[in-house]
């Protein structure tokens, strides 16, 4: 499966501190019931052996409400599972040497803070650029904020889709109107919901306004 703009919309990444009695497989699908449109699975505690068993069970999931299924820096396992693709940070494998591994028609998106970085991954084959954080998070307590001039700077350099990441909600989620971005990626925004299929059609409402007045504006 390929990267579309549109299938950046409202970008789910996965946090099993939020899942209660449920599975992740459980709440991932309330997610996508919600409207999310792409779903990333990030788990920095797990063990390798349950990890891939999660990541196949999401990859299935993804598959039948089609939206695409890409794994957080673990570019060894997106291949062993056939996930539509990866996400890295800057820290992480450079996007070249990923799109050497996971071959042409994976979908390859990569974090990036400055205008330079943003370049750089384009450069190397990213698909798609998540840049942040855009607000304070929790789930990041070390990474550093990125200002609206910064993210509407990147999204002018750029040729590839942008999502914001950090911090978003559905009440600052107006404040990103007319950076250029075209979806934002969220976690506590849909998971630390009690209702997570609600919090994400109410979620998606906001960044279709959000956009769509972002995309007037510019007009």
């Amino acid at each position: 499966m390929k990267c579309d703009k549109k299938n950046l919309l409202l970008y789910a990444v996965t946090d099993r501190s939020w899942l209660g009695d449920k599975t992740l497989a459980e709440q991932t699908e309330e997610a996508l019931k919600g409207g999310v449109t792409f779903v990333q699975i990030r788990e920095k505690e797990l063990d390798r052996e349950h990890f891939r068993e999660e990541a196949e069970e999401l990859k299935a999931l993804c598959a039948r409400y089609q939206v695409p299924f890409v794994i957080n820096d673990d570019v060894d396992l997106a291949l062993e599972v056939d996930a539509d693709g990866v996400h890295v940070g800057q820290s992480d494998m450079e996007a070249g040497d990923v799109r050497k591994k996971l071959g042409p028609d994976k979908i390859i998106g990569v974090s990036a803070r400055t205008v330079s970085q943003a370049l750089l991954a384009q450069q190397h084959g990213a698909d798609y650029l998540g840049v942040g954080a855009v607000f304070h998070t929790s789930s990041k307590a070390d990474a550093a904020e990125v200002d609206f001039e910064t993210l509407k700077e990147i999204c002018k350099a750029v040729d590839i889709p942008v999502i914001a990441i950090g911090g978003i909600s559905e009440e600052n989620m107006g404040q990103l109107a007319g950076s250029g971005i075209c979806g934002v990626a969220v976690i506590s925004a849909i998971f630390a919901k009690p209702d997570v299929k609600k919090a994400a059609r109410e979620l998606k409402k906001a960044v279709e306004e959000m956009v769509a007045e972002g995309e007037e504006a510019c007009r």
